[in-house]
């Protein structure tokens, strides 16, 4: 079973995705923000979710592309993987490829890291629930980096939902099943 769970920023769709999987179960939780020293209002969020998962989920640090798929390739069929979330996972996507300025080759590098995470989620033996932010109910974002991004994640949000056997939208705490 694969799903889906999106929302915007505080639509509850971490929390909800964490009620997806067994609390006692084998769970992997794949945490893909980057840790940054320097901001503490970051790392602020990021010890509020580890404070709410269960102890006995294994947490695996994958900000970057080819470890997210090797969690992903390695998953058991008993096993719960949990990725949260997509959008933190393609910003480091962007960066690492040097993408901001839409170089071609660049984007190319992006492309082939969004194909091997769409192969490896329709791949997994596990039960996998990934979370991402919902991009497209906005304003056109007035930057170039912006629309970028927008357009990026949209696009494998959608390539994802496609290979996902369910889809949530989560708005207001309250998820919608789409799918």
């Amino acid at each position: 079973m694969r799903s889906l769970v999106l929302g915007g920023a505080r639509s509850g769709k971490s929390a909800h995705a964490e009620g997806l999987v067994p609390e006692d179960g084998a769970v992997v939780y794949v945490a893909t923000a980057r840790r940054d020293p320097s901001d503490a209002e970051w790392n602020e969020r990021i010890a509020q979710h580890v404070a709410r998962r269960p102890s006995s989920w294994r947490t695996v640090e994958a900000p970057d592309a080819e470890a997210l798929r090797r969690v992903l390739a390695e998953a058991g069929g008993g096993e719960h993987v949990l990725v949260d979330d997509l959008a933190t996972w393609m910003t480091g996507v962007l960066d690492d490829a040097g993408a901001w300025e839409r170089d071609p080759a660049a984007l190319a590098v992006v492309a082939r890291h969004c194909d091997a995470l769409v192969s490896a989620v329709a791949g997994c033996a596990g039960r996998v629930v990934l979370v991402s932010a919902e991009v497209g109910l906005g304003v056109v974002p007035g930057t170039r980096s912006g629309r970028l991004f927008r357009d990026e994640l949209g696009s494998l949000n959608a390539r994802l939902a496609a290979v996902c056997d369910e889809v949530l939208l989560l708005v207001a705490g309250c998820p919608l099943r789409v799918r």
